[in-house]
């Protein structure tokens, strides 16, 4: 890779200013002007609802008060998740759902950069151990139709930022599923059951490296059980998840 040197960097600094009179850069979630790009106004990122401490050590869901090392949310004692801990970087508000909707169906990838800003110290406890960052797989079809997989998209941004690998082939989705919206705990549960299939060298893939799912929200959990159930089958025996965002129970919109 050769260097620009004084000039070409003064030419790519006068293109880009340039770029930012012709099309100044918008809010990424309501698209009033801003100074600078692939950020959120002042007004929509105070609406952002980040989950920080305490929060449950195995679902990351946001509790009341702090309760003491190691207690468990209610949902964790009556529905253990197959996958080690679970971590988001936001609560799913109307604020999240924008961001959300316009990664996942508005043809924006580069959201994927502002949202693994947020993933990268809200995920800090799962970072270690070097991890392979796994995007949950979109079905062939579906990733024709809108052209590219939001969370493919969030872990290349967040392998990028971290440094650490990212392999998409690990998983593959092998059944079209019906979308999970306006679907039951339980409809969930079965629209997934059987959906995915892993790599044949998974564990010469891993080299004894745990794995990170990532995904664009977490909803009742129902895909990432059953892609880490598929993951178990086949070896692998350290799994967390990480997630742009997630629904709350009181706090949370419909999805």
């Amino acid at each position: 890779m050769f260097a620009l040197g004084p000039v070409g960097t003064a030419l790519s600094r006068g293109g880009a200013l340039l770029l930012d009179q012709l099309y100044p850069p918008t809010c990424l979630a309501c698209h009033q002007p801003v100074v600078e790009a692939h950020t959120l106004c002042a007004r929509c990122f105070a609406q952002l609802r980040p989950i920080s401490a305490p929060f449950c050590p195995v679902l990351g869901i946001p509790l009341g008060a702090a309760l003491g090392p190691g207690v468990l949310s209610a949902e964790a004692i009556a529905d253990p998740p197959p996958f080690g801990r679970a971590r988001a970087a936001l609560v799913y508000n109307e604020a999240a759902r924008r961001i959300v909707s316009r990664l996942k169906y508005g043809d924006q990838p580069e959201l994927a950069r502002f949202c693994a800003r947020l993933m990268a110290p809200a995920g800090r406890d799962l970072w270690g151990g070097d991890p392979v960052l796994v995007p949950v797989p979109l079905h062939f079809g579906r990733r024709i139709e809108r052209r590219y997989n939001q969370s493919a998209e969030l872990a290349q941004a967040l392998g990028k930022a971290l440094g650490l690998r990212v392999d998409a082939a690990l998983a593959r989705r092998v059944r079209r599923t019906r979308q999970q919206v306006g679907l039951s705990g339980d409809q969930r549960r079965r629209n997934v059951a059987g959906a995915f299939a892993t790599h044949p060298d998974l564990l010469g893939r891993l080299a004894g490296r745990p794995v990170v799912l990532i995904d664009d929200v977490y909803t009742t959990g129902s895909t990432l059980r059953a892609l880490t159930h598929q993951l178990r089958r086949g070896g692998v025996h350290q799994i967390d998840v990480m997630t742009f965002a997630r629904v709350v129970i009181g706090l949370d919109l419909p999805i």
